[in-house]
């Protein structure tokens, strides 16, 4: 197996040889959160490729950061934009990649970016700084020591009950991304796939009317018939009990197992290769595959 390694720790564009890409993250509502750091990374690099450049610009201009070339990277045209990204830091162009909220290539089409920088070499810096998915989830009051990034929902109802399927075992808190005119529909899908559990809805997260509503998804709904939602909202759903998913008739045939025993189970009735019998067995016990082999390797 061949391993990609790269020095992390480099920030000031002194290397033109090769440009680097730096990931800005940028203030999801309060322009207080931008960090010392990210404002000077935008002062430095020579392009920044922005998901909206008139956010972008509005931006710039609050930190009095002035004559930067933007380039537009957005889902419709990030097939064609990432390559010529790619080759202007190929020609020792360092770029800050900035979303219009938040961290870059989370839910967005900088991800496709990373990538392709670094299947070309290219460093890839992580500029940290404010997310509406962890600033949700550690306000929240649900378990934080395990979650789940969902991001948003497929809009399709069968793609949506699907995907609210795949984490209905899972044991941690999972996140959520949602517009406020879709947020009381996924709630009803939630309530009708999950049951009526505990969540969180938070929205306008740093802004002026910041607001966490806290309860069953029931009384969430009902909250929100008299208060229509409004801004990008979280959800923060709680997760299943370990009680309550042992109950469940497509986990009790591994309830009595060892966690050996339920990978060779799939190993060996199934045909699954090991690696894949470890990803079943930990889908089975809503843990991580890292979690079952450090079990594995216990017994």
């Amino acid at each position: 197996m061949m391993w990609n390694v790269q020095n992390s720790y480099e920030e000031v564009v002194r290397d033109r040889t090769t440009g680097k890409l730096y990931l800005v993250a940028t203030p999801i509502g309060n322009l207080e959160d931008m960090t010392y750091r990210a404002v000077r990374i935008l002062q430095e690099v020579e392009i920044i490729a922005a998901e909206d450049t008139r956010e972008t610009r509005k931006l710039l201009s609050h930190f009095d950061i002035q004559g930067k070339k933007l380039y537009s990277h957005h889902e419709h045209n990030k097939w064609s934009s990432g390559p010529e990204l790619v080759r202007l830091m190929e020609e020792g162009q360092s770029i800050a990649l900035v979303s219009d909220a938040g961290l870059p290539a989370i839910s967005d089409p900088g991800a496709e970016l990373v990538r392709l920088s670094i299947d070309a070499g290219i460093k890839v810096i992580p500029i940290p700084g404010a997310n509406a998915a962890l600033s949700a989830l550690i306000a929240s009051g649900l378990g934080t020591e395990r979650f789940l990034f969902v991001g948003f929902l497929p809009r399709d109802r069968k793609r949506m009950d699907d995907a609210l399927e795949s984490f209905r075992l899972e044991s941690g808190s999972s996140l959520l991304y949602e517009s406020p005119h879709r947020v009381v529909k996924t709630l009803e899908r939630m309530l009708e796939v999950l049951g009526d559990r505990q969540v969180v809805l938070a929205r306008e997260i740093t802004k002026r009317y910041e607001q966490f509503v806290r309860g069953s998804i029931t009384e969430c709904l009902a909250y929100l018939q008299d208060h229509a939602p409004l801004g990008e909202c979280v959800l923060v759903v709680e997760g299943m009990s370990e009680e309550l998913r042992l109950q469940e008739p497509d986990a009790l045939w591994w309830n009595s197992y060892s966690v050996k025993e339920h990978v060779e189970h799939y190993e060996q009735q199934q045909g699954l290769t090991h690696k894949e019998a470890m990803k079943a067995a930990a889908k089975d016990r809503g843990v991580s595959r890292r979690d079952i082999y450090q079990e594995l390797l216990a017994e």
